[in-house]
């Protein structure tokens, strides 16, 4: 299982949550939402510090990570992080590891 972030998600995580060189940003499961993974679920993302982390991924000297509690809501695919240009918001795909 791994991470991959798009250049311009990239670009978004320094403007819209102005992410620096050193920070740490978590993805996680919340309840609510859907995703084509899990109904009534869906992925948060926020700035956190690393306990257990089982997939990390490092850009621009910007840690990113999904820890072991959350391991069970990417049922082994990677995480595909791309920008929606019509909307300025991130999206995920999810693909068979």
């Amino acid at each position: 299982m791994k991470i991959l972030i798009s250049t311009e998600a990239m670009n978004w995580f320094h403007t819209e949550m102005e992410a620096v060189k050193g920070d740490t940003i978590r993805f996680f499961a919340r309840y609510g939402g859907s995703s084509p993974l899990h109904e009534g679920f869906s992925l948060g993302v926020t700035k956190d510090i690393p306990f257990e982390p089982t997939v990390t991924y490092k850009k621009d000297d910007i840690l990113f990570f999904i820890e072991e509690t959350d391991e069970w809501y990417f049922d082994v695919h990677d995480l595909y992080v791309e920008l929606d240009s019509t909307r300025d918001e991130l999206s995920y795909a999810y693909k068979k590891a």
